[in-house]
C-alpha cells in the first residue's frame, strides 16, 4: 500500500511542475502568439493560470501530507518539506495577493485595455512581481524532482 502512496505522490509531483513549465514556458506564449486580441489572450492565460494555481495548492497538500505520513516530524528536517512550502508559499502569495491586485488595475481600466490606460505602468510593476514568483516556483519545481530522487 506505501508504494502505491508513493508512486501517486510521485504522479501528483511530476504533473505539477510538468504542468508549471508547460503552462508558463508553451501555452501561455502560445495563447498570446496566436489570440490577436490581446485583452482576450490575458483573460484565457489568466483563467488557466488560475486553474493551475489551484492545482498547485492540491498538490501540494498532499505532497506534504504524505511526506508527513512517512516520516512524521523528521520531515521537518528534510529540504524536499521546505521547497513545497516554499512553491505553495509562492501559489498563496500569487493567487492571493498579486491577482486581486491585478485584476483591481483590470476593473480601474474599465473597458479599456488596462496596458493602453493610466493604471500600464503600476499593471506592468505587479505582473513582473507575479512572473519573477513563478519562475522561482518553476525551478523550485525542478529542484523538487531532483529532491524526490
Amino acid at each position: 500500500m506505501q508504494r502505491a502512496l508513493d508512486q501517486f505522490a510521485w504522479v501528483i509531483l511530476v504533473a505539477w511542475v510538468g504542468a508549471l513549465w508547460a503552462v508558463g514556458w508553451l501555452v501561455a506564449p502560445m495563447i498570446f502568439n496566436i489570440v490577436s486580441d490581446k485583452v482576450l489572450a490575458g483573460n484565457l492565460a489568466g483563467a488557466i493560470f488560475t486553474r493551475l494555481a489551484y492545482f498547485g495548492i492540491m498538490a501540494a497538500f498532499i505532497l506534504l501530507i504524505h511526506r508527513l505520513s512517512v516520516f512524521g516530524l523528521q520531515t521537518f528536517k528534510h529540504g524536499y518539506f521546505w521547497i513545497v512550502a516554499a512553491m505553495l508559499l509562492l501559489i498563496l502569495a500569487g493567487q492571493f495577493g498579486i491577482q486581486p491586485i491585478l485584476a483591481h488595475l483590470k476593473a480601474q481600466a474599465g473597458a479599456a485595455d488596462v496596458m493602453k490606460s493610466v493604471f500600464a505602468d503600476r499593471f506592468a510593476h505587479w505582473h513582473g512581481i507575479a512572473s519573477v514568483a513563478y519562475l522561482l516556483e518553476c525551478l523550485l519545481g525542478v529542484a523538487l524532482i531532483f529532491k524526490a530522487r
